[in-house]
């Protein structure tokens, strides 16, 4: 779903979230630009409706990247509103103008790391416990609430004037948790916040990692690896062992919290809730600790700006005296006090006299660098002990000038009116910052906005190949999925048309059979009645033989009778003959209806053999079909099987290789970006180098002027000391020499006095020679040094970053290797299983064969031997019926029944009534 466009309100739940009816401007008053951020300025303001001090946050969301800007707003408000936390900075409100989104804060006193600058030194242990158990608690409450701070350090921990510890700066804030976002400050980054720019997540323990790097900062001054590139300390921290506190007078509960804090993996870290009960915060001192840091601290800075201002007036005064007096005025070096000198031990030595009267209407600037970041600070309000400041994104703050009347500084002496003006107004503002680190950081803001661009192109870049590596990933896994769908489709429909097949070729099976038993059927019937037929045509022949014979028996019996024989005698032999001839045609009658009843049963019988016979070699012909048709099936099916494989391991070794050369690609690339960002920062502290060595230079004559004046002071005095031994010489030689030598003695002594100058004046121009050539020399060296450190150390900087790329390249390629490996062992043990599982086929296709063979087999000599008993209990011989029936040849039913009628006709033309004759 497309994002909306920036500054849309049309959701209404975007639109709740900003106050876009009511104009800011009216509402805020007394803006004061105080510094800038990522986003945009950051002012001082108030309220004109309740009177309260805030900090405004303007961010513009126009121009290029308006939507990834208008929605980093979005979700800076929608995480801000959340929170409500008596150590996290309150929310007061957004509103919109002309396409800027006004973010009202929470205005506070100051950062802990200002307080560390002002002082010079680090902070006390009971301090630190104090400051990080208030923001352990904030923390805590974060993460219980399923958030990631992300951008835990020192000055993004501020505090208020009642001494409230207060957690700022959620620009780079997590919504959820468990997160997978490169973000965050360099040096305060947990280890597993680095690595998520390639792979894996992390969760609230990141930020307890932040802040044992934060102790350290806190105890040190500094975070470690601070003096090192970025980018390279990214390397550090995500290979090396965790950094620990340096030497110190430092308990061992104090060491003990911060190893606890750095532990290397995330799961032997304790959480923000466990490590508050660590016994070096449980016996934090009360919150007055905190209120007395911040009132040494302010008044630190009201001493380190009233020393600067003094500084800067005397400075005023000379060139005023020395612009009236160029003609005859006093040396330079009448006006060098010991005030100067020591302001020179509390300030910088680069700030020069132009930037400490930098005029109260310049454009304020911040150190948007991850260094400087951990030196920003806020200003404050005394009005009452509510007001607090509110910290810019980033942490990097500048404030209004608060000695702004330095600007307006005129040779003569201001009046008391206007002085006590302005006086009121800068007291308005209570910080704990000098004019002097805001002066630094203005300076600085250019150089720190170039390396925080660098460092933000570099995190888009891995952001980018992080993308176009899960896009792939993504596109290779749907892919992959589709690439199966189609094989899977296109094995399902063969399967498919396999069955159709088989089904097919059952019908076709189940339809012959049918057709075999109605053809049997019909044919036995027809067999049935052919019998009838020719047992029908036998006995009427029998028949008409046994009257043939009847009568030609009787005809014979009647001439073989004796005529003599009486009548009633002879009548009863014709009658008894008769009776006897009738008796036995009804018996011969009898034994044909017996023998063709038992021939028409044996030849039904032997017919239903045969044809049962004929039933089971067409089964036994259909289950062969079938069975190799399965075979032939099960082969196609495994050659699908095996070129579906290795179509899929092509593919699997086409993506894998692709996703390979794209990482190597984006490696290539990152390692090319971080050597040209190491070599931008090298040459950037070159320059910066020579032109701290090029200001030594330009302010080395002033510093040579004030030793030549000393020496011609020197000098001075010493002319002045031999005129006074010459003159003294002189009045006690001419007391004591004649008045006519006088003259000579004097010219004498005046040419000894000329040759003394002489000397004196050589060795005062070998002095300055010497200490000119000595200070140049010592320059020289000392910039030499200073310039073969500086390449020393940038050249150890990067071949360390070419020994950790050289490292990562390893790693990446050893990376690759056991993906490659990984991905034959699972393509040989998926070609290992497809064998398996096509040997499992072939295993029960041949015990499947087997078993239905077996079966069929078993089931037919059942089936015999049923019949078999069948035809033992009709009265027949089962062998002979077998016998018979594959004896004869039955390719025609009709000369089978023809035969039959012939053997039954011969069996009944050889019964005849001769056994009578």
């Amino acid at each position: 779903m497309p994002q909306p466009k920036a500054g849309s309100l049309k959701d209404p739940d975007i639109a709740g979230l900003f106050f876009f009816n009511d104009d800011p401007e009216k509402i805020f008053v007394d803006l004061r630009e105080i510094g800038h951020g990522s986003f945009g300025a950051v002012y001082f303001a108030r309220n004109i409706v309740n009177k309260e001090i805030v900090a405004i946050k303007k961010m513009s969301y126009n121009g290029k990247q308006a939507n990834e800007k208008w929605q980093d707003i979005i979700k800076e408000v929608k995480f801000l509103r959340q929170l409500k936390h008596r150590h996290v900075i309150d929310y007061k409100g957004c509103y919109l103008r002309e396409h800027t989104a006004w973010l009202v804060m929470e205005y506070c006193l100051g950062s802990a790391s200002d307080i560390v600058e002002v002082h010079k030194k680090p902070l006390k242990e009971i301090e630190i416990a104090a400051i990080c158990h208030d923001a352990l608690e904030g923390l805590a409450y974060l993460h219980t609430q399923g958030k990631i701070h992300r951008d835990i350090k020192a000055g993004n921990i501020l505090l208020t004037e009642n001494g409230t510890v207060k957690l700022a700066d959620f620009g780079s804030a997590s919504l959820i948790s468990p997160a997978n976002s490169f973000v965050g400050t360099p040096y305060w980054m947990a280890p597993e916040v680095i690595l998520a720019m390639d792979e894996g997540q992390y969760d609230g323990k990141s930020d307890v990692w932040s802040m044992g790097i934060t102790c350290i900062e806190l105890a040190e001054r500094k975070p470690p690896l601070f003096n090192m590139n970025a980018m390279s300390a990214l390397y550090h921290i995500a290979q090396n062992d965790p950094p620990t506190l340096a030497g110190g007078e430092w308990s061992d509960s104090f060491r003990h919290f911060v190893d606890s804090c750095l532990a290397k993996l995330p799961c032997d870290r304790p959480s923000s809730s466990d490590i508050l009960k660590h016994h070096f915060l449980e016996g934090t001192g009360p919150s007055s600790v905190i209120i007395d840091l911040i009132q040494r601290t302010k008044d630190a800075v009201r001493e380190l700006d009233n020393l600067q201002y003094r500084r800067m007036k005397k400075i005023l005064m000379v060139d005023v005296i020395e612009g009236e007096n160029s003609s005859n005025g006093p040396t330079s070096d009448d006006f060098t006090t010991d005030d100067s000198s020591q302001d020179d031990d509390n300030i910088d030595s680069s700030t020069s006299k132009s930037s400490s009267m930098t005029s109260q209407h310049s454009m304020p600037s911040s150190n948007l660098s991850s260094k400087s970041s951990s030196q920003s600070s806020l200003q404050g309000i005394s009005t009452d002990d509510s007001a607090s400041t509110f910290h810019r994104e980033h942490s990097d703050w500048s404030l209004p000038q608060r000695s702004s009347y330095y600007s307006n500084v005129h040779p003569n002496k201001p009046s008391n009116s206007s002085i006590n003006r302005m006086e009121a107004g800068a007291n308005n503002f209570a910080t704990i910052r000098t004019t002097h680190l805001v002066t630094k950081q203005m300076k600085d803001h250019e150089h720190a906005n170039d390396m925080k661009e660098q460092f933000t192109g570099y995190k888009r870049m891995r952001k980018t190949h992080q993308k176009q590596l899960q896009q792939n990933e993504t596109k290779f896994q749907t892919e992959m999925e589709e690439h199966k769908q189609r094989l899977d489709k296109e094995y399902d429909n063969l399967r498919q048309k396999f069955l159709v097949e088989m089904e097919k070729i059952r019908k076709m099976q189940s339809s012959d059979q049918e057709k075999m038993t109605r053809n049997n059927l019909g044919l036995e019937k027809k067999l049935i009645k052919q019998i009838s037929t020719s047992h029908d045509t036998e006995k009427k022949t029998f028949s008409t033989m046994q009257k043939k014979e009847y009568k030609v028996n009787k005809e014979q019996m009647k001439k073989e009778i004796d005529g003599s024989t009486p009548k009633k005698e002879r009548d009863d032999m014709v009658r008894t003959h008769k009776d006897r001839l009738l008796q036995r045609q009804k018996e011969a009658e009898g034994g044909l209806e017996k023998r063709h009843k038992d021939s028409m049963e044996f030849e039904i019988r032997k017919f239903r053999r045969r044809k049962l016979v004929q039933y089971h070699q067409k089964e036994e012909e259909h289950l062969a079909e079938e069975l190799s048709k399965r075979q032939a099936q099960l082969e196609m099916e495994h050659a699908m099987l095996l070129r579906h494989h290795s179509g899929t391991q092509d593919l699997e070794y086409r993506q894998l290789q692709t996703l390979q050369k794209l990482r190597d690609d984006h490696l290539k690339k990152q390692h090319l970006t971080e050597h040209d960002n190491q070599r931008e920062y090298n040459a950037l502290e070159e320059q910066n180098l020579r032109k701290k060595h090029l200001l030594e230079h330009k302010q080395q004559p002033r510093s040579l002027k004030q030793k030549e004046v000393l020496i011609r002071k020197q000098f001075h005095e010493a002319v002045q000391t031999q005129r006074r031994q010459y003159k003294a010489l002189k009045e006690h030689i001419l007391q004591n020499t004649p008045k006519n030598e006088q003259k000579a003695v004097v010219k004498k002594l005046k040419e000894e006095q000329v040759r003394k100058l002489n000397i004196l004046g050589e060795q005062y121009e070998a002095s300055i020679a010497e200490m000119l050539q000595q200070q140049n020399m010592r320059l020289d060296d000392s910039q030499e040094m200073e310039a073969q450190q500086l390449k020393q150390r940038l050249q150890q900087e990067l071949e360390l970053l070419m020994a950790y790329q050289s490292k990562i390249k390893m790693q990446t390629e050893a990376q690759h290797q056991r993906e490659r490996r990984q991905l034959e062992e699972r393509v040989s043990l998926r070609r290992a299983l497809l064998e398996q599982k096509m040997d499992d086929e072939r295993s029960k296709l041949i015990a499947e064969r087997k078993d239905k063979i077996h079966s069929s087999k078993t089931r037919q000599e059942r089936d015999l031997e049923d019949f078999d008993h069948e035809t033992s209990d009709m009265g027949m011989s089962p062998v002979e019926v077998a016998q018979a029936s594959l004896d004869a040849t039955y390719n025609d039913d009709v000369s089978s029944l023809r035969g039959s009628m012939i053997s039954l006709t011969a069996s009944s033309s050889s019964f005849s009534f001769s056994s009578q004759t």
